[in-house]
């Protein structure tokens, strides 16, 4: 419990109270925004700013950020957007996006990435499909690398 204790010691020494939790339903909106509704996003950014790192939870360890929600459907802009704003990037989005020199960093640091599962259990092929063209070159590395299940595109 070291890290606990530590954490709460962490949070006396600065003064910081702890915010209270954001209400469920705008955390889902705001997850289910990310899924292609820039506009959207945008606004409820700027209304709680507090949202750009949320998360969601579907249940049984399946956890996903708004974009992440881009990532999986591969809305570039919204991806853009939040990074823009300082969100949390991940090797499935940066695949989405095509980053081919920083996931190819990331595999080579922490090798079992490649067979790691992000939202809703979507793989980096998934993501790379997603990505379209400029996610091409890291498809076929990912597939070099032995990757073969290659999702079908979401309706």
């Amino acid at each position: 419990m070291l890290g606990l204790a530590s954490f709460r010691a962490q949070r006396q020494l600065t003064g910081e109270a702890k915010p209270p939790r954001l209400p469920l339903d705008l955390v889902q909106e705001f997850v289910r925004a990310g899924h292609g509704e820039l506009d959207t996003v945008q606004r409820l950014l700027k209304e709680h700013p507090g949202l750009l790192n949320t998360s969601h939870d579907w249940g049984g360890g399946d956890f996903e950020t708004a974009l992440e929600g881009a990532g999986h459907v591969g809305d570039r802009a919204v991806a853009e957007y939040l990074i823009g704003q300082g969100a949390r990037a991940n090797i499935f989005v940066l695949t989405m996006l095509g980053r081919t020199v920083e996931v190819k960093a990331l595999l080579a640091a922490f090798p079992n990435l490649l067979r790691s599962k992000g939202p809703h259990g979507l793989t980096l092929l998934h993501h790379a499909q997603r990505g379209g063209g400029p996610a091409m070159p890291l498809l076929d590395h990912l597939m070099a690398l032995g990757l073969s299940e290659v999702r079908l595109p979401m309706p």
